[in-house]
């Protein structure tokens, strides 16, 4: 059995990475990966690594279970510290978080901030209700952080340079140590989008099942877009994020439970949100996310509420509701639990009473072209929740298949929302695809990277229909799926007739964005990902422009075309002066055509997902254009 490592603070791995002479670099990776499986548990919660009779390094992490100083790390060797060892034990351990999440935040002043950098997991949230006032301008950047972004541009594009194939720890250790500079010169955005590349590019090359070179790919293209933006000086909040997230007093509240899911973040904490509703239709969240993965989203799910006193717990509440004096609000709606909040439980209600009603009263259509033609709430787009009444058409491949309840809607997809197999998401999906026909009433989070797909975190019966699910009184009309799990008895009976429905597909439903010519551009994206600068030299090479990106032009998407004809010809340019040396060996000019064409083809393949939820005249999907 393999001894867990502590986690290890980026700036502490590539500080000791940056010690290195350049010999002992070139044998890092190798080091790195022969020591992980000889590492040591010991009795005071230390990790120890023997290399060979006389280097034995040690990891002694502090007490919150992280390695966040350079003493903690120590070799016996006598190059220690400026060791191959120490180096190698250091880069196997994962990646620490910058700071740990806070999920309920106790400021000692109604007004009060909760520190949480954009490292903190990926968290399911609602947007905060409309401001009062506008935002005021951002102030201007300063130099620090102007030279900062630089830096971290430039370990971007090296990096993007290398590719999955050679960007290796000392690659690594040059995103780290740039992406610290970025935090010590206030852009925790851009050093949060540094140490998604980095542990994106260690996943790909330790092969783990969970990696998808299309994630790595946008986690470039948010890189390189947040530090070129910022290195020009642009001073965009969006950009440049804040280290603390202020809550604002919002007086009295009065909320309804809405759902309950789980969270689980690849940095290894977990826990649950539960998404409420005020009555003017103003979204609000509690969450709890703290260090403990699996085991703590699922146990989280019955965890006590830590808002006011408040004696229900989160089964409770997404059930129930919540009367709120002296409540703070964060910009996206969560609710704090200050030390002069006080919070009355209140009986919930069902989806068709109450503020949840209006959710399900229009076509998701509508409710996702509304999402996505709001620029300044792109984030909350990918997390807003929409509902929607559906039948149920069948299984094919690794999703459902149904159709919105209005006239020539287009076929839906339903994905689990985290596909984790010790979350029931999947089971319940798998179970509610052997009842063609079933009407469902279904509240979800569309996936805007995918056509016409929802990813259900909620389901309940439809008003007024015969064939439909069959749940208890106290679950108020809805099952969580990730928490609870659909059995035979929540199903219509057997003797039950089913209303005409649907052939079960053999196919999957038209997908205009698996159509679209525009996967050969990213595969030329995710190419120069895998194998770096060279890999898309070649593959230029070896076709001509003119057959590679012919059905583009043909398709009407020249844009796309010369973009990705502009990005082989820069990865193939390499101008030598006399004596054969590079005369250009910067990666810039290769970094900025591979973001052009990244850029543009997110926004067009993005098009392509909002037509595919709109519905047309004879039911079919919009075709690519």
């Amino acid at each position: 059995m393999s001894t867990e490592l502590p986690p290890v603070a980026p700036e502490v791995l590539a500080e000791a990475v940056e010690s290195l002479t350049a010999r002992l670099r070139k044998k890092l990776d190798d080091a790195t990966a022969a020591c992980a499986a000889a590492a040591t548990g010991e009795a005071d919660g230390s990790v120890t690594f023997r290399f060979g009779e006389d280097a034995v390094v040690t990891l002694r992490p502090g007490p919150a279970g992280t390695v966040t100083e350079a003493g903690q790390a120590t070799c016996t060797c006598l190059l220690a510290p400026r060791c191959l060892h120490r180096a190698a034990a250091l880069g196997a351990a994962p990646l620490a978080d910058t700071a740990p999440p806070q999920p309920q935040p106790e400021p000692t002043e109604p007004a009060g901030t909760e520190p949480a950098t954009a490292a903190e997991p990926a968290e399911p949230a609602g947007p905060a209700a409309t401001p009062a006032e506008p935002a005021e301008p951002a102030p201007a950047l300063t130099a620090a952080q102007v030279g900062a972004a630089a830096a971290l541009w430039h370990a971007a594009a090296e990096a993007l340079a290398a590719g999955v194939t050679a960007g290796g720890a000392v690659v690594q250790a040059e995103l780290l140590r740039a992406a610290h500079t970025a935090r010590l010169a206030g852009l925790p955005r851009a050093e949060a989008a540094a140490l998604r590349v980095v542990r994106s590019l260690r996943a790909a090359r330790e092969r783990r099942t969970a990696h998808r070179l299309g994630d790595l790919t946008g986690s470039f293209r948010e890189l390189l877009h947040t530090a070129g933006v910022l290195a020009r000086g642009t001073a965009d909040p969006a950009l440049t994020g804040t280290s603390r997230r202020a809550y604002t007093p919002g007086g009295s509240l009065q909320v309804q439970g809405l759902c309950r899911e789980p969270v689980l973040s690849a940095t290894g904490y977990g826990g649950v949100v539960t998404h409420l509703l005020a009555p003017d239709g103003s979204r609000y969240s509690i969450s709890d996310v703290r260090p403990g993965g699996l085991a703590r989203a699922r146990g989280a799910g019955r965890a006590s509420v830590a808002l006011g006193g408040a004696t229900l717990d989160h089964a409770g509440l997404a059930r129930g509701g919540l009367r709120i004096v002296g409540a703070t609000v964060s910009p996206e709606g969560r609710l704090g639990a200050g030390r002069g909040v006080r919070a009355t439980p209140l009986p919930g209600a069902a989806w068709t009473d109450g503020p949840a009603a209006p959710l399900f009263a229009r076509p998701a259509a509508e409710a996702v072209a509304a999402l996505l033609a709001a620029p300044a709430e792109a984030a909350e787009a990918e997390t807003a929740l929409i509902g929607c009444d559906v039948t149920v058409v069948g299984a094919a491949s690794d999703h459902l298949l149904v159709r919105e309840a209005v006239p020539h809607a287009p076929l839906l997809r339903l994905l689990p929302a985290h596909p984790h197999p010790e979350l029931p998401h999947t089971e319940n999906l798998r179970r509610i695809a052997s009842y063609p026909g079933l009407r469902l009433r279904v509240l979800g989070r569309p996936d805007l990277d995918r056509a016409a797909t929802l990813r259900p975190v909620a389901v309940g019966p439809v008003p007024g229909a015969q064939y439909t699910l069959r749940l208890p009184g106290e679950w108020l009309g809805r099952a969580d799926l990730g928490y609870d799990r659909l059995q035979g008895e929540h199903f219509p009976p057997p003797d039950a007739a089913a209303p005409p429905s649907e052939p079960a597909p053999v196919s999957d439903a038209p997908d205009p964005l698996a159509d679209s010519p525009l996967w050969r551009v990213r595969r030329l994206l995710e190419t120069g990902v895998a194998g770096g600068r060279r890999a898309v030299a070649e593959a230029a090479r070896g076709t001509a422009p003119r057959a590679a990106y012919g059905p583009l032009r043909r398709a009407g998407l020249t844009a796309a075309a010369d973009l990705a004809t502009a990005l082989a010809a820069e990865a193939d340019r390499r101008p030598r002066d006399a004596f054969g040396r590079l005369a250009d060996p910067s990666p810039d000019g290769y970094a900025w055509a591979w973001l052009a064409a990244a850029t543009h083809l997110a926004a067009a393949e993005r098009s392509l997902v909002a037509a595919s939820w709109t519905a047309t005249p004879n039911g079919a999907t919009p075709a690519a254009p």
